[in-house]
């Protein structure tokens, strides 16, 4: 058996170094050959933030920002039903902490036989509540000086009289939470939600000190409570962009401190079609929380956006979390995105994003005054980001792309206790279970990105016979396949069925099956060949068979049709309008 000679030197130097330009010169030359220009390599954020195809050494930062030292994070479940059943399997299967939007009257039943001194409770922003929970705490075996959680109260009125009660008697125990989940559930960027957040958690200083607390009294009874979505890397960059934002805060207010951070997955990312696919968008939003330095974290079940989540659903909300804890064991690892110069120019440049935000509406009075000025702003974003989900450019996995017709709808009890009434959403779609409620909301709609076309699906299900567009194949399947996988994607997203002419040899042969199909709109789908040689005759056949409106797969032809449907196409209008010639309507429906 030959053996290799193996040596244990490492020499750095021992390929010659390659420079950035070298490696432009290499793309560009490539780039030259499809006619696309370097720009198309870089993304935009709708923060305005370009992100580069390449990092390098170059883009190095130092020194580059680092988590504080932690192990693990605590995993925190939300409950808007008091059910103990429900809230003692969290606690059994894993669970670390309980976030309770409960009537003040519930809580004592609730929490029976919960060692309060094990499982920090955070509240959902009622002052009953809280006062409640102080006289639970009294009652507990449980030292004062043991006691954590949250009493999330807004800093204002009668409410700071419980803020004073709850410090003098339970050091440990938080009393407000900065919640920049409202700005997040408006369709909010990144750095709207972090300087958003900035002005209200500044706005709660400025009530605590009126109140009479000092500076570093008002920092200890706040807690930060942000989104994180499935996107990774700028889920990371913002829990770490939060924390140097809030860092700077304290620096001028003369106190040293850390900021503590709660992070939930996205309720605007959630589906209520295909939601399984709900439990991959949960678990990169955990990962991301977890790695970007998030010292409690709710993973919201798959079946959210739904209604009241199932004991399965909450199993693999809570499993996700123990999965990555225990079995990956990322709460190990100190800021692994530390030095990354992906996530460091990325955590720069939100930062800085975030704090031209902040001064922007704190030259505007700041929050609440400056309320109207964040909810404009923010409607901008939704209005360009929502233009992106229409033309599937922010696709969404099994609503806008790759739906499945033939789901099984997950039905789930819209019982009484999911807070839907803090928020206003937009549209006519059933409200999605709030994770905000005890929130300053300042009026802030709720969106989710997958509501468009759910809408849509719902009114396909909701006729006698599900509405059809045929697909015009021509010639053999090989020639066909990808414009017709493309166009019935596009159409299933809508909810119409999409019979197809399977493969043809003439347009006399498509024009038949497309009267045997009972369809009165068909889209050509071919290659550039077959529309050379066969879509003219194929149009004038399929309109003599009775068909209405003929659409093609591409973006030309010499024939006559009525429209196109393409990569980048306007789907959701396109998909809109053919509801509307078809007559149906929401008052259309059964």
């Amino acid at each position: 058996m030959m053996e290799l000679a193996l040596t244990a030197e490492f020499r750095p130097n021992e390929f010659p170094a390659a420079s950035g330009e070298q490696w432009r010169e290499l793309v560009d030359a490539v780039l030259r050959k499809t006619g696309a220009s370097f720009d198309s390599l870089v993304t935009k954020t709708y923060d305005g933030i370009e992100l580069q195809p390449l990092y390098t050494l170059d883009d190095a930062l130092e020194p580059y920002a680092l988590a504080p030292v932690k192990q693990g994070w605590d995993v925190r479940q939300r409950h808007s039903v008091p059910d103990p059943v429900a809230l003692m399997n969290d606690l059994e299967g894993g669970v670390t902490s309980l976030w309770l939007a409960v009537p003040a009257s519930s809580l004592e039943r609730l929490l029976d036989g919960v060692y309060l001194d094990l499982a920090p409770i955070v509240l959902d922003g009622s002052a009953d509540a809280a006062r409640a929970m102080l006289r639970i705490y009294d009652q507990a075996p449980v030292l004062a000086t043991e006691v954590r959680g949250n009493l999330a109260l807004r800093p204002s009125g009668d409410a700071l009289d419980v803020i004073r009660e709850a410090r003098s008697r339970f050091p440990g125990l938080r009393t407000v939470v900065v919640d920049a989940l409202p700005f997040h559930d408006a369709g909010g960027s990144d750095s709207e939600e972090l300087g958003a957040s900035l002005a209200l958690a500044v706005s709660y200083l400025r009530s605590l000190t009126g109140a009479g607390f000092t500076a570093s009294e008002a920092f200890e009874q706040l807690e930060f409570r942000f989104a994180a979505t499935a996107d990774q890397f700028t889920t990371i960059a913002k829990l770490r962009a939060a924390r140097r934002l809030w860092a700077r805060v304290a620096e001028v207010s003369g106190v040293e401190t850390v900021q503590v951070q709660h992070a939930v997955t996205s309720s605007a990312m959630m589906t209520r079609r295909d939601p399984w696919v709900n439990m991959l968008r949960t678990t990169v939003a955990c990962l991301a929380a977890g790695l970007g330095g998030a010292d409690s974290v709710t993973v919201q079940p798959f079946d959210a956006a739904i209604g009241l989540p199932d004991e399965f659903a909450r199993r693999i909300a809570r499993n996700t979390q123990n999965l990555l804890l225990e079995e990956s064991h990322l709460g190990e690892v100190i800021d692994p995105a530390a030095g990354s110069w992906y996530v460091e120019r990325l955590t720069d440049a939100l930062a800085a994003e975030a704090w031209k935000w902040f001064q922007e509406v704190e030259r505007a009075g700041g929050l609440p005054s400056a309320h109207g000025l964040v909810a404009a702003r923010i409607a901008s974003t939704w209005a360009a980001r929502s233009a992106r989900l229409a033309d599937r450019s922010d696709p969404i996995t099994g609503v806008s792309e790759f739906p499945n017709l033939a789901e099984k709808p997950v039905v789930r009890d819209q019982a009484a206790g999911i807070d839907s009434d803090s928020q206003t959403p937009r549209g006519d779609a059933p409200p999605t279970p709030s994770v905000s409620s005890g929130s300053d909301t300042f009026g802030l709609p709720r969106v989710r990105y997958a509501q468009a076309f759910e809408e849509l699906r719902d009114l396909a299900d909701a006729q006698p016979e599900r509405p059809r567009v045929f697909l015009a194949t021509l010639g053999p399947v090989a020639a066909h396949t990808a414009r017709a996988t493309f166009a019935a994607n596009l159409f299933n997203a809508g909810g119409f069925a999409t019979p197809d002419a399977g493969a043809t040899a003439s347009a006399e042969e498509v024009a038949r099956r497309f009267e045997e199909s009972g369809a009165r709109i068909a889209v050509l789908c071919g290659s550039d060949g077959s529309y050379a040689d066969q879509a003219v005759a194929t149009v004038e056949a399929l309109r003599a068979a009775g068909a209405e409106r003929v659409l093609l797969a591409g973006k030309k032809t010499d024939a006559e049709v009525d429209g196109f449907v393409h990569l980048g196409c306007p789907a959701l209008e396109i998909l809109t309008n053919t509801y509307g010639f078809l007559g149906i309507d929401k008052g259309a429906e059964r």
